[in-house]
Parts: C-alpha cells; structure tokens; sequence
C-alpha cells in the first residue's frame, strides 16, 4: 500500500470517528428526553404555555351569603315621672309624598331638639276599594282603590316638659290630608311590621296539632 492510500484511509477513519462521537451524545440526550416524558404522566406543565385560558384566578372571590336573621323585638322601656317610655309618632296618608316628607320632618325637628330616635320605618299599605251601585239594577262595581300610606317614627325617653311643646309644633305644621296620632309601644306594634303569611301559618298548624 502506498503512502497516499495509507494517509487517505486514515483520514476517513478520523471524520468517521468525529462524525460518531457528535452523532452519540444527541441520541443519549434523546433517550433521556424520552424517558423523562414517559415518567411525567403531563409533560404540559413544564411548558411556559401552562395555564393559558384560566381565568378563575381573574375573578373576585365569592362572598357566602348569609341567611338574613329575623328581626328581633327590643325590650320596651318603662317611662318615669320625668320622661315617658317608647312612643309611637306614627303618620298616614292617601298622598306617599306628603307622608314621607312629613315624617322625615318629625325625624329632623327630633335630632334638633335631641329627643332619641329609636326607629324610623314604614308599615304595609293599606288598599280600600270603594263600591258605587249602577243606576239600573243592585251589581255594584269598583269605583276607586284608595292606598293609604303610614309611616312611624319611635321615639324614646320623651322628656314630659318639652312633650306638649313638641305636640304643638307638630300639630302647627301638619300638612292637609294627613293624619297624625301618638300612642304608646306595644308588642302588637311590633307584629303589625311583618307581613302575615296566613298558608304558611295554617301548616305550622297542622305541624303542630
């Protein structure tokens, strides 16, 4: 063999030495590429396209609604020789308006003359239908359905000096077609806030019997 075929073949031998040792590290890292991705049952999350389309994380946190308790009754305070107990300025009317103004008045005139306000709320309105009987024959049919409108203001720990002031204040200013009356609180005042449910009732009855 002469020398240029002995320097040619080692030279092949060489590049196919150095084209053996790249080509071996890429199919390891294959390999191990390959066998990581079998042992991870979800390869996605070490993509940095994990968590697209979540929007959870977006959105405010839900707020559990609580169950509304119900209204509870207060103890009735007791009046003395100076001062009266709970009492009951209540106003009603066929005009809302007239009414809520009204009583959003006794509302300021008491913080001016600091007489304690208990509570200021609203009683359900009260329809009344009215009949007319027709010329010809006794059918009656309805003519109007008046609402009237009430409103009530409770007052506590009235003083008995500035009490007849007070009453004539608001009798002076007591607007046309309202009515005004003051009594004191009972525990049947308090009833007549919530609304009567006559079904529910007669099953609570039969429940009970």
């Amino acid at each position: 063999m002469s020398l240029p075929t002995k320097f040619a073949f080692a030279q092949r031998a060489l590049v196919l030495d150095l084209a053996a040792s790249i080509f071996r590290p890429s199919v390891l890292k294959q390999d191990s590429l390959l066998g990581t991705l079998s042992a991870n049952a979800r390869p996605y999350r070490s993509m940095p396209t994990h968590g697209i389309g979540r929007y959870k994380n977006l959105l405010p946190p839900e707020v559990v609604k609580k169950r509304k308790e119900r209204i509870q009754m207060k103890p009735i305070k007791a009046a003395t020789e100076f001062e009266y107990g709970d009492l009951n300025v209540a106003v009603f009317g066929y005009d809302m308006t007239l009414v809520e103004h009204y009583s959003q008045y006794i509302h300021n005139l008491c913080n001016r003359l600091k007489i304690k306000v208990g509570e200021s709320y609203a009683l359900p309105t009260k329809s009344t239908e009215i009949f007319s009987m027709q010329d010809i024959g006794a059918k009656m049919s309805v003519d109007a359905v008046l609402k009237t409108h009430r409103r009530v203001v409770q007052l506590s720990g009235l003083n008995a000096t500035v009490c007849p002031v007070f009453i004539e204040v608001l009798l002076k200013n007591l607007p046309e077609g309202v009515d005004l009356t003051i009594s004191e609180h009972t525990e049947e005042d308090f009833s007549s806030r919530m609304k009567t449910r006559p079904e529910l009732e007669e099953l609570m009855a039969k429940m009970n019997s």
